[in-house]
């Protein structure tokens, strides 16, 4: 017999615990070789790609979208073409518990009712393909169609929304004479409506329609592609997602299609519509859960904030030399392109050197300091699921050009989902830059176990006093936040005086 092989969440970093199935990328019965991407994991850090460690066919999928499992749980199981079902089956329940995360096997019937619709949602826009006679005239209730759009249209591409289709079916249209107006061409009821009514025909207001009971769906939707969101409101709300519209990217079900769902199925009250009406500004409010990675940020800094004593250092800094100097290498080194933000972690970079008490993390367990010999800076950089803080590895030993090189990539990776635990866990101190929003100057909160973090603010044309006399100067505010525990205020006053030496001598960091 052919080996059976498993397919678990993986361990990405240390603090990693569990992992959430956010989209599989691959269907059951498909091939894959090894470093093959097989599904998305979202963990409280990031989303990441699970690549094949190893060739294979993917039989069977048992961890759904939206589906959460520790570290290690099982998720799918692989074998060749010549392994019987049976003997998967068996495989399955010889594991014990894992085996009840993986969804029962549907009987031939059930596949045939529920599976094959299923897929073709998942691949495919919805098509009528169906071979019955067309009855000569269809006549009932407020419905009249005529007979110009009688009759079953066999094809391959037409986009029609579950309800128009269903419609359809029920009346005879022939969907291949009406013209959609959704995106790429989908038919909507509306665009049913506007068909017949053009035609001579009757076909109800669009609104009756909607107030009419709304037969729900009760086929198997595990299939159904969706983002971890919707599928969370689907199953809080008790909504079937073959019920909804597919609005969303790669062709899936989104929030906004469930939500839409839900108030279809829950209409607000005639009274407290015209209670709304009666009030010119009538706020609403909408919960939005949180996600792993909001969940995760929030409980490291109200730790932070509730353990580490926090004390806060500020300085001005004179940055004309430090743009000048950018200014000069960018215009002589066309495929170098520094930012202010870039020279200022070399700066840090070279203080923490020069002040290593600085440069270190606080382990708690233990109740000890850990010193760094290189200075390994947390960026933070703001994605749309919260925030995340890259590390520049070794910055005081980078050049200019490498740290802008490192950032790029850094921050792109960061912002699609791409970087590698190591590249984010860890670090010994950490820079957030607020400057590019027109921030002027903010305090930051201390990132554990590190000891210390620093804020900087805008690069703006401030009035200075210099030798009596007023001038104008280009300043930047830096905030530096220290954990009382391990790094003293005169210590603190150390590094701040170092950073700022560095940035108003820049020759100094070339050097």
């Amino acid at each position: 017999m052919s080996e059976i092989k498993t397919l678990e969440i993986p361990k990405w970093g240390l603090s990693m615990e569990e992992g959430t199935i956010a989209q599989w990328l691959i269907k059951e019965g498909d091939g894959f070789n090894k470093g093959d991407e097989i599904c998305e994991i979202e963990t409280t850090k990031i989303v990441n790609v699970l690549e094949a460690p190893f060739a294979g066919t993917l039989r069977k999928i048992l961890a759904k979208d939206g589906d959460t499992l520790p570290v290690g749980g099982l998720i799918a199981v692989c074998a060749d073409s010549e392994v019987s079902d049976a003997e998967i089956e068996k495989f399955i329940a010889s594991l014990g518990g894992s085996a009840a995360q993986a969804p029962a096997a549907p009987s031939e019937q059930s596949k045939a009712e529920t599976s094959a619709p299923i897929v073709e949602k998942a691949e495919q826009p919805q098509t009528l393909t169906a071979s019955a006679p067309a009855p000569e005239k269809v006549a009932k209730d407020d419905y009249a169609v005529p007979e110009s759009l009688l009759g079953y249209q066999i094809s391959n591409e037409l986009f029609v929304t579950p309800h128009a289709l269903k419609l359809a079916e029920k009346y005879n249209v022939n969907l291949a004479k009406v013209t959609g107006s959704g995106r790429e061409g989908r038919i909507s009821v509306q665009d049913i409506q506007k068909a017949v009514q053009a035609a001579g025909g009757q076909w109800p207001d669009v609104k009756q329609q909607t107030q009419a009971k709304v037969v729900k769906s009760t086929a198997d939707d595990s299939q159904v592609l969706a983002t971890p969101v919707a599928r969370r409101l689907a199953k809080q709300w008790g909504i079937n997602l073959n019920d909804c519209r597919v609005s969303g990217t790669r062709g899936r079900v989104c929030k906004e299609d469930v939500e839409a769902v839900y108030y279809r199925n829950n209409p607000m009250p005639v009274n407290e519509q015209s209670v709304q009406c009666a009030a010119q500004a009538q706020s609403t409010v909408t919960t939005v859960a949180m996600n792993g990675m909001r969940k995760a940020i929030a409980s490291r800094l109200q730790a932070a904030k509730r353990n580490a004593p926090h004390f806060r250092l500020v300085v001005d800094l004179n940055v004309e030399a430090l743009q000048n100097l950018r200014k000069q290498i960018n215009e002589t080194v066309p495929q170098v392109k520094l930012s202010i933000n870039d020279m200022l972690i070399k700066a840090a970079a070279a203080a923490l050197i020069k002040v290593p008490e600085v440069n270190v993390q606080f382990d708690e367990a233990t109740q000890s300091i850990l010193q760094f010999s290189q200075a390994d800076i947390s960026v933070a950089v703001a994605i749309p699921n919260g925030l995340i803080t890259p590390i520049v590895k070794a910055a005081n030993q980078k050049s200019l050009a490498q740290i802008s090189d490192d950032m790029r990539d850094l921050a792109t990776r960061a912002k699609t989902g791409k970087l590698q635990p190591d590249e984010f866990q860890g670090g010994s101190f950490s820079i957030s830059n607020l400057g590019m929003l027109g921030i002027k100057e903010f305090d930051a909160i201390i990132n554990p176990p590190q000891g210390a973090i620093m804020a900087l603010g805008a690069s703006e044309s401030r009035a200075v006093v210099e030798n009596g006399n007023v001038v104008v100067r280009e300043i930047v505010t830096a905030t530096l936040s220290c954990d009382h525990r391990v790094i003293d205020g005169a210590v603190g006053a150390k590094f701040l005086a170092s950073f700022q030496q560095f940035v108003e001598n820049p020759a100094l960091i070339l050097v």
